[in-house]
């Protein structure tokens, strides 16, 4: 499985953007798609998560202003931010489930001004 992450940038304080990670190779195996993300200084945490059944699963950090949906005709996870925080600036990264197998896709970053 190959993943390629875009749609990062910089966006002021309560604006929004959106992220994308498009998935290649065997992604009828693919048991989930995640984002994460990874500030200077801190550990890689989870933010969001899609299952190929459809369900999905949130950090509550950015519940209620993130939005994770997958277009299944692409294969493309989307991750639509809103009301961003100084705190949500990171680079972020799509990892896919495969089994017992992890894939992850380049970074890619975000930046919150004011």
């Amino acid at each position: 499985v190959q993943l390629q992450a875009s749609g990062g940038g910089m966006v002021q304080a309560g604006g929004s953007l959106r992220l994308s990670c498009a998935a290649s190779g065997s992604i009828s195996q693919i048991d989930g798609i995640a984002w994460y993300r990874q500030a200077p200084g801190k550990q890689r945490e989870f933010v969001a998560l899609i299952l190929s059944g459809g369900g999905t699963n949130y950090a509550n950090s950015v519940k209620d202003r993130f939005i994770i949906s997958r277009d299944d005709a692409n294969y493309i996870v989307s991750l639509q931010m809103n009301r961003l925080k100084f705190e949500d600036a990171a680079v972020y990264f799509c990892n896919a489930k495969v089994h017992a197998d992890h894939y992850w896709g380049q970074g890619t970053e975000v930046t919150v001004s004011s």
